[in-house]
């Protein structure tokens, strides 16, 4: 799956844990961004399993696709896998089809749940230039960030909707700190650059009295100068201090396949062949 995204956390959470509440459709919808509505249809035992799936582009507006998966829930290495296949027919959607797989591989240091996809954007070469640029970044965000609002879940007991809650919360203080940090930097520079043409007007003019260097606009250019730096320091921490333990971030999990033979008896990175024997939906 060269060129496809890749994400990887780790859970240190029983592997019966993020396995049921990864696959079963209706607790993983609550934490994964990229799905607003996951069903499960009906199926023969033994059958992959088909399901629907939605995501919310617009209020009101639900792009609808189809889908179907297929799971190995006891492997010799002890490790599980799940891959799909998926499909969108409706116009809005940015995917025409694409395919991927999870892995669950329990480690000492607690279980490796990583996840390789890839897909077909819509619209011919526009669309592909927008997935470059855009859309496949922001995808391999939404899944990071989601992986550790599961992690969040399963570790600390922290729900989706808090999770969530405090992923808003603290965005918004940084957003603040930011526009703040903007605002007093923008000011202060006015201010330095305002006080440095009276300063000139006055040479100018031959202006040698107390009143040129004691106060006025002097005084406001020198005092701009502590306030323009602590407004950079707001500004570097708002933009590089690492979230809050409580709030999910995309920083915590690996984008890029590790090593190879860093699985369990096999190349966790790579597609199992499990995805191989599924036909599209």
């Amino acid at each position: 799956m060269a060129g496809g995204l890749y994400v990887e956390a780790r859970i240190r959470a029983g592997l019966e844990c993020v396995w049921e509440r990864s696959q079963d459709p209706a607790q993983h919808q609550r934490w994964d961004l990229r799905f607003t509505r996951i069903v499960y249809l009906p199926v023969a035992e033994g059958e992959p399993q088909r399901f629907t799936y939605g995501v919310r582009v617009l209020p009101g507006l639900l792009v609808a696709g189809t889908g179907v998966s297929a799971g190995e829930r006891h492997r010799p290495d002890s490790t599980r896998t799940s891959a799909l296949r998926f499909a969108c027919a409706h116009p809005l959607s940015f995917l025409t089809e694409g395919r991927g797989y999870w892995r669950y591989v329990p480690g000492p240091d607690g279980l490796r749940f990583l996840t390789g996809y890839d897909y077909e954007p819509r619209w011919g070469r526009p669309g592909r230039l927008a997935d470059r640029l855009v859309f496949r970044p922001l995808m391999g965000w939404a899944t990071a960030w989601s992986f550790d609002r599961l992690r969040l879940w399963c570790e600390r007991g922290v729900t989706p909707e808090r999770a969530l809650l405090r992923g808003l919360a603290e965005a918004a203080v940084r957003a603040g700190a930011v526009a703040g940090a903007v605002w007093v930097a923008g000011a202060s520079a006015a201010g330095a650059w305002a006080a440095g043409a009276w300063g000139a007007g006055s040479w100018g003019a031959g202006s040698w009295g107390a009143g040129s260097w004691g106060g006025g606009p002097w005084a406001t250019g020198l005092g701009s100068v502590p306030a323009l730096l602590v407004a950079v320091a707001v500004l570097l921490a708002a933009l590089l201090l690492p979230p809050l333990p409580g709030t999910p971030s995309a920083r915590r999990c690996l984008r890029r396949p590790p090593g190879r033979g860093t699985g369990t008896g096999t190349d966790a990175g790579a597609p199992p062949a499990l995805l191989d024997r599924l036909e599209q939906p």
